[in-house]
């Protein structure tokens, strides 16, 4: 029994780690880029968050666009205050620490 439990306890460790993941860190980036809870970041921020222009209306008679800048060089405080405020149209995602730092290290760190 005792080493049936330490055989166990090596399997699970060596597939545990993450060189053995069904899904790397920037895949799972990616998907949530896509699709965080809902909506996803790209159809406002832009294919990798260069910013795009979402809509052109008129608002009394003025010609008006609702535009996003670019979110790919911002400082993690700005990025991660946009997820914790309710600001403008900015959606509540709801997402944790976790997700925001991966996404934030999907649109800034650009793989070699």
């Amino acid at each position: 029994m005792r080493k049936l439990l330490l055989f166990l306890l090596l399997i699970t460790s060596l597939l545990g780690k993450e060189k053995d993941s069904f899904i790397t860190e920037q895949e799972y980036a990616a998907h949530l880029y896509k699709n965080p809870r809902g909506i996803g970041c790209n159809k406002c921020h832009g294919k990798q968050g260069e910013g795009m222009v979402i809509s052109r209306y008129k608002h009394k008679g003025e010609k008006k666009v609702l535009k996003t800048e670019s979110i790919q060089n911002l400082e993690f405080e700005k990025f991660q205050e946009a997820f914790r405020k309710t600001k403008g149209v900015m959606p509540k995602y709801f997402l944790t620490s976790s997700e925001i730092k991966t996404l934030y290290n999907y649109l800034t760190i650009k793989e070699k």
